[in-house]
């Protein structure tokens, strides 16, 4: 019995997000806004399949993962894990407002996660791991209360949507390991069993907004 503990806790540490290990710990960037260019913060789970899905929409330039929601200035994702900063695994997202509206972000940020569980996705537990919808202005407070409302009413999930609807005050890079991980390790184990079929449930749900490459071929009755 105590071998096929060891065994189900080796194999969840394999499954988790912050399961991954690489030399390079610095931080990250932020660009700089583009002519145009507007940004929007989400938190969603870990944050190596929400930046994987939200990049492939038209109309999104970049994304950047980084900590947001919480009060420790530039956390690690180390002191993050501990749950003790208050942060969340967030993005910041980079769009051309012209190309893509930011009520179709929203949608497209639930679709890219489970709003329903509290403080977990899948095999990720803790309040780091939190949804949270930061907002701007009244009008993107507004549009995000408008969407909860539409998802609810509209049963795609079984359960209502439990995400923080909060004014956004500071995100804070994460490091550069984090960005593009869903790509830089399609076979790590976590990306395979855990994001990837989160990022696939998302082009399908919208994939009349993404990128031409990353389209699926839905077959037609």
């Amino acid at each position: 019995m105590r071998k096929l503990s060891l065994y189900i806790f080796a194999l969840v540490g394999l499954l988790s997000c912050a399961n991954a290990q690489s030399e390079d710990h610095t931080f990250a960037k932020f660009p700089a806004l583009a002519k145009g260019e507007q940004v929007a913060t989400f938190a969603g789970g870990c944050f190596w399949a929400i930046q994987e899905s939200l990049s492939e929409l038209n109309g999104v330039s970049k994304v950047i993962s980084g900590y947001a929601g919480g009060t420790l200035k530039n956390p690690t994702y180390e002191e993050v894990t501990t749950r003790t900063t208050g942060h969340a695994e967030s993005v910041q997202v980079y769009y051309n407002p012209a190309v893509i509206k930011y009520s179709t972000l929203v949608e497209a940020f639930f679709y890219a996660h489970d709003p329903t569980t509290l403080n977990r996705q899948g095999p990720d537990v803790g309040t780091d791991y939190r949804s949270i919808a930061f907002y701007r202005s009244p009008e993107e407070k507004s549009e995000l209360e408008r969407v909860i409302q539409k998802f609810n009413a509209s049963k795609h999930y079984p359960n209502i949507i439990v995400t923080e609807v909060i004014p956004f005050k500071v995100i804070y890079p994460a490091e550069k390991y984090h960005q593009g991980y869903y790509r830089q390790h399609p076979n790590q184990p976590y990306v395979r069993s855990v994001a990837m079929p989160k990022v696939m449930k998302f082009r399908k749900e919208m994939n009349d907004q993404l990128k031409s490459q990353f389209k699926i071929k839905i077959a037609k009755n």
